[in-house]
Formats: structure tokens, C-alpha cells, sequence
């Protein structure tokens, strides 16, 4: 006789295919803005200031959020982030290109403003339900945040690939309504078939609750920070622009082949980032170490991922200019990035976890992707700076002073008292 599915699972899984959907456009929509308006000819700075809003508001949105969550329940933050982002696509789709560059400008920030808003309020629920669903023991939450993480991330980056080939295809406002749709439809059906198993929420959470008291869940945010921050000061403008600048000849045709072969440049980076997510607990063999050894792996991985940016921009100044044995050796080199970073990632995202309390999960997680946000933001202003001032290799330099900085803060939580390791 067949067994039935728990409501646990039944929920993780809905909650699951719900962020696919949502992730799918999110990175969609980063690839159609950023190249839609590069040929436009807005400069680095211009682009960089396009994803500002976007970062600034996940910021605000997971200090809230946790709050948020935690008073009116998950499932609540989670139909509210869809219902967000398909406004957002909705409002998108109204652009005119009549409009002057500044009002340009100050609309799609607005307008990824409330993306990102919408982005953080569903990540932070999937995030945060994965603490609640997961069962315990023998490892199960560590392979259940991977999991999530990896195919969230896998999903993103066919969202990257997505985007540019609509661009190409469709133009920009139609690729736009397509998505809205899409996410429409699947919003619809979750609303319909969402089992029961997520918390429901309670008054008794109060608003100064979401600043976190642990020292171990602060230099984690911290160490989060400035991990996410190495890869965004290259990830967001440096290599696409670059790319762009190597693979375009200027014409209609050059355009489309450029966006096809940035697009699958970054939904391979992507795809690859999520994978190794997914697999990182067989990796790093985390079913058989304690958290004080978990610990020490995060300070170890990402002292290896400072030395690659540095070596990259080395590398790019050595070539003193574009060269085909240059966009290898790049694309190459940025995979390995890859490879160490999601490692990384996969250790931050597990260590949240086993910080916090049950009772206070929506709290630290939305803390801690508070601080996520606020890397992202430094390093997309810092992307958009970095390459105007010196092109690729100020990118690649700062994204390796930004991760030794990550280490700096990873190091902290070794040296915390052995009580606050438990």
C-alpha cells in the first residue's frame, strides 16, 4: 500500500516549487534589465544604480520580514512576495522609451525596488520553513537547506539564460508580460492545492525582537555580508559589460549573439552555483562533523575563494587587453569562483540554521538575509564604481579584498566562547 506524503513534506515541497517560479523571473528580469539597458547606452554607474533600490528594500524587507512572518505566518509573507513581483512585472511592462534618461532611471528602481521587497519576503519564508519542516536529526536540515538553496539557484540562472533569449526574441515589454503571467498561473494554482504544515503566526512577536542578541548569528551576517558582496562587485556589472565590450560588433545580429552568449555565461555560472550547493553536505562530508568543525571549514573555504579574484585581476592586467586566451582563462576562472562560493554559501545557509532557535527563525533568518541584502548592495554600487574608475580588474580586485573581509568575520566565530558553539 502506498504510503501517504506528510503535510511537512507536502508543504516544503509546495513552498519549494513556488520559489522556482518566483526565482525563474527574479533572474530573468535582472539579465532584461541590465541588457536592454546597456544598448541603450547607459554607463556602468547608470546600470549599477537600475539594482540599487532592488538591494536597498531586501535589506528593509528581511529586518521586517521576520517580524512580519512570525506575526501573521509564512504562508501569509510568501503569497504576498508573489503577488509583489508580479505587480512589479506588471508596472515594468508600462515603460515608455519616450522617457528621458533620469525618469528612466528612477522608474525601474522603483520598480526593482518593489522586486526586491517581493524577492526577500519569499526567501525569507522558504528559508525560514525549512527549520519548521525539516525532520530532525541524522543531517536532515543541512541536505534540506541545500536542497532548497541549490535548486533555487539552479532555477535563477536558467532564469538569466531565459532572459536574454526573450530579450532576443520578443523584445523587452513582451518578455516582461510573459513573466507576470507565468508567475500569475503558478501563484493561482498554490493558492488552490497549498497543504497545511507552515506556522500560522501569533501576536505575541514584537517589532524590537528582530535584532539579533547572538554574537555567533552577528558575524555570521557579517561574514554573509561581505561574502556576497565579492561576488556581486563583479557578477552584477563588471563581466557582463566586459563580455558585452569582447563578443559585440555593435550590429542588430552582434547584439543578439552577445546576449545569448552573456545569458548563458551567467545561467551556467548560476546552474553550476546551485548544484554544488546541492551537493555540498556529500562534499564537505557534513553528516559526520559537529558545528566548532563546520565552523572551520567556512573559515578555510573562503580564504581560498579571496585569492582567486586576486589572481584573476592579475591576470587581466598581465593580457593588457581583450584576447580569446583572456575571455577563456575568465570564464574558467569565475566557474572555480563559482565552485568555492557556493561552498561557502551552502555552510553560511546551514550555520543560520543551527544558530537560531525555532522560536526565533523568521527573526535571525531575516537578519541574516538583511545582511545578505546589504552585501549585495555594496557590491552592486561597488560593480558599477569599480569598472568605471578601472574596468574588470578594480572589479576582481575589490571582490577580493571583500572576501578577505568575509574571513575576517568568519574567523570571529571560532574564537567565540566554547558555550556559544552548542
Amino acid at each position: 500500500m502506498k504510503r501517504p506524503v506528510p503535510d511537512g513534506l507536502r508543504a516544503y515541497l509546495a513552498v519549494t516549487a513556488a520559489y522556482w517560479a518566483f526565482m525563474l523571473t527574479d533572474g530573468a528580469l535582472r539579465m532584461l534589465v541590465l541588457l536592454h539597458f546597456h544598448t541603450l547606452g547607459f554607463s556602468a554607474l547608470q546600470l549599477a544604480y537600475l539594482f540599487l533600490l532592488y538591494e536597498f528594500m531586501g535589506m528593509v524587507t528581511n529586518l521586517s520580514a521576520g517580524w512580519i512572518a512570525a506575526r501573521f505566518g509564512l504562508a501569509s509573507t510568501l503569497y504576498a512576495g508573489l503577488a509583489i513581483q508580479i505587480a512589479a512585472l506588471v508596472a515594468l511592462a508600462q515603460l515608455d522609451p519616450g522617457w528621458s534618461v533620469a525618469a528612466s532611471v528612477a522608474f525601474v528602481m522603483a520598480v526593482q525596488g518593489a522586486s526586491g521587497v517581493a524577492k526577500d519576503l519569499s526567501k525569507m519564508s522558504a528559508k525560514s520553513a525549512v527549520k519548521v519542516l525539516a525532520p530532525a536529526g541524522d543531517g536532515a536540515l543541512f541536505r534540506w537547506v541545500a536542497a532548497l538553496t541549490g535548486s533555487k539557484n539552479a532555477v535563477k540562472g536558467l532564469g538569466f539564460l531565459l532572459g536574454a533569449a526573450l530579450l532576443a526574441m520578443v523584445g523587452f515589454v513582451p518578455a516582461v508580460w510573459v513573466m507576470a503571467g507565468m508567475l500569475g498561473l503558478v501563484t493561482l494554482l498554490l493558492a488552490l492545492f497549498m497543504p497545511p504544515g507552515l506556522p500560522q503566526g501569533g501576536r505575541g512577536a514584537k517589532l524590537r525582537d528582530v535584532l539579533s542578541t547572538d554574537p555567533r548569528v552577528n558575524w555570521l551576517s557579517a561574514a554573509r555580508m561581505f561574502l556576497f558582496g565579492a561576488r556581486d562587485v563583479w557578477f552584477v556589472v563588471g563581466i557582463p559589460i566586459y563580455f558585452y565590450s569582447v563578443l559585440s560588433d555593435g550590429s542588430v545580429a552582434g547584439n543578439r549573439a552577445a546576449f545569448f552568449q552573456i545569458g548563458g555565461f551567467m545561467a551556467l555560472w548560476i546552474i553550476g552555483y546551485g548544484a554544488v550547493q546541492g551537493f555540498a553536505p556529500k562534499i564537505l562530508r557534513a553528516r559526520q562533523k559537529t558545528d566548532a568543525e563546520i565552523i572551520r571549514l567556512a573559515r578555510v573555504w573562503v580564504g581560498i575563494l579571496a585569492l582567486i579574484p586576486a589572481a584573476l585581476a592579475g591576470l587581466v592586467v598581465l593580457a593588457g587587453g581583450a584576447a580569446p586566451w583572456l575571455t577563456a582563462s575568465l570564464v574558467l576562472g569565475l566557474l572555480v569562483f563559482g565552485v568555492v562560493f557556493a561552498l561557502n554559501s551552502a555552510l553560511h545557509s546551514y550555520l543560520i540554521l543551527a544558530f537560531t532557535r525555532t522560536e526565533r527563525v523568521t527573526m535571525d533568518v531575516g537578519f541574516y538575509y538583511m545582511s545578505n541584502a546589504a552585501g549585495r548592495l555594496i557590491g552592486t554600487l561597488l560593480s558599477g564604481l569599480s569598472f568605471q574608475l578601472g574596468g574588470l580588474p578594480l572589479c576582481l580586485a575589490t571582490a577580493a579584498v571583500m572576501a578577505g573581509l568575509s574571513w575576517r568575520a568568519a574567523a570571529r566565530l571560532g574564537r567565540l566562547p566554547p558555550r556559544s558553539l552548542a
